[in-house]
């Protein structure tokens, strides 16, 4: 039985001061912010960078807003000059319970796994593996993509489905399966027994429209699968999981004990909460179950990149590839989120963007990862309640305010 690492509760960051005043202006900083939250009247990434409006609200407490919101446990991890500076965590496993959430506490990435296999399709297609524009149904060997009016002239290409324009169904109702059951990925993708979710079709012509597909996600998992010859958790592990050190990370389904026996369960609205799997095969979109110390490992690893510091994953010119816009967004519909990149979020202009993946699956459960590859600053905040998202982006307003994040930029 493998071993869970448990990172340390605070890491610090090289200074000069002594560890013992480095731990206190830490400590100081973090009660800031647990003390700091303002009430957010809209759900804006953006709004989180609105300094004045923080500085000159009134302050309410972590604790008050996890109860206002009935999210029973939260666990942070700060990113400051280029690395992770902190991690804290609150609350419980359970509501009603008294096991704690800790370090060594998982929770479901919920969409948030869309990064890690964006990710993973870039490192591929760098290889020369994969290939950006090339039609997917040359590489898929198990299933096709159905042809239909909307693909005689353009195709589903893997750009197209790491930047939601491949046209595929979202599809309604997510995906499920009968209980009892382990439905194959193929199975899943032609919406048969005993999966129970709508089949895989493409209703639009590619490249013409930008409509988020979980689906879309599930085909590049496929695609990983048909090329490779291995299992999706193991092109995970061997490209991204083993060579950064996320060891408390997996996105095998059912979990294994060691995992199972240190998972936050997902909240409903009313706090009830949930010991639901996830979907047995369907992985690619939102199966990931992790710490915020290691998304935030993952984080680093890709501003790394960015910088030309690393190329575990994938090198500097890839990088600028995944964190260059595909295709605009008006930030005043989608959340001040401005930009599409390679299976990447993206906000603002100029040297101070920011790159990031929201989550959420149901019942209750949430993630958000952001940070800025020109300033090393970011957070990774996930929770198991229904309503994470919003506690998130008050939490990290107050982040935002105690590190100074840069403003974000708009195109005018």
């Amino acid at each position: 039985m493998r071993k869970l690492i448990v990172p340390t509760t605070i890491l610090l960051t090289i200074v000069s001061c002594s560890p013992q005043e480095e731990n206190h202006r830490i400590e100081q900083r973090i009660q800031r912010i647990e003390n700091g939250l303002v009430a957010m009247s809209s759900p804006s990434l953006a709004e989180q960078f609105n300094a004045d409006r923080i500085r000159t609200a009134d302050k309410v407490t972590l604790s008050e807003r996890m109860a206002n919101y009935n999210v029973p446990g939260v666990s942070i991890a700060v990113i400051n000059d280029y690395r992770v500076e902190w991690t804290k965590d609150f609350g419980v496993v359970k509501a009603g319970s008294d096991k704690p959430v800790t370090p060594e506490t998982c929770f479901e990435a919920a969409s948030t796994t869309k990064l890690l296999t964006s990710a993973a399709a870039l490192h591929f297609s760098e290889q020369g593996i994969l290939e950006l524009d090339e039609d997917v149904n040359k590489k898929l060997k198990s299933w096709k993509i159905p042809e239909n009016e909307f693909t005689q002239k353009e195709k589903v290409t893997l750009r197209r489905l790491l930047t939601h324009q491949s046209g595929l169904t979202r599809p309604d109702g997510g995906f499920s399966e009968e209980e009892g059951s382990v439905p194959t990925l193929i199975q899943v993708l032609k919406g048969e027994a005993p999966a129970k979710n709508q089949a895989a079709f493409v209703e639009y012509v590619p490249g013409t429209k930008h409509q988020y597909s979980n689906m879309g996600y599930i085909v590049i998992q496929l695609l990983l699968e048909d090329v490779m010859g291995i299992p999706y958790p193991q092109i995970v592990q061997e490209t991204i999981f083993g060579p950064i050190g996320m060891k408390n990370s997996t996105m095998v389904h059912p979990l294994h004990p060691e995992f199972k026996s240190h998972v936050a369960l997902p909240h409903d609205e009313q706090g009830n909460s949930y010991d639901r799997p996830q979907h047995p095969t369907a992985l690619g979109h939102a199966a990931l179950v992790a710490t915020p110390a290691d998304l935030a490992f993952f984080t680093i690893e890709l501003i790394r990149a960015y910088q030309g510091k690393s190329s575990r994953i994938v090198s500097q010119k890839m990088a600028k590839k995944m964190f260059s816009v595909q295709l605009e967004i008006d930030p005043n519909q989608f959340f001040g989120l401005s930009g599409q990149g390679l299976g990447v979020f993206l906000m603002g202009v100029g040297d101070n963007f920011y790159f990031t993946y929201p989550g959420h699956n149901a019942p209750g459960a949430t993630c958000v990862l952001i940070a800025s590859p020109g300033t090393g600053k970011g957070a990774v905040i996930m929770t198991n309640g229904v309503n994470g998202l919003q506690l998130s982006l008050e939490i990290l307003a107050a982040v935002g305010d105690e590190y100074d994040w840069p403003a974000v930029q708009y195109k005018d």
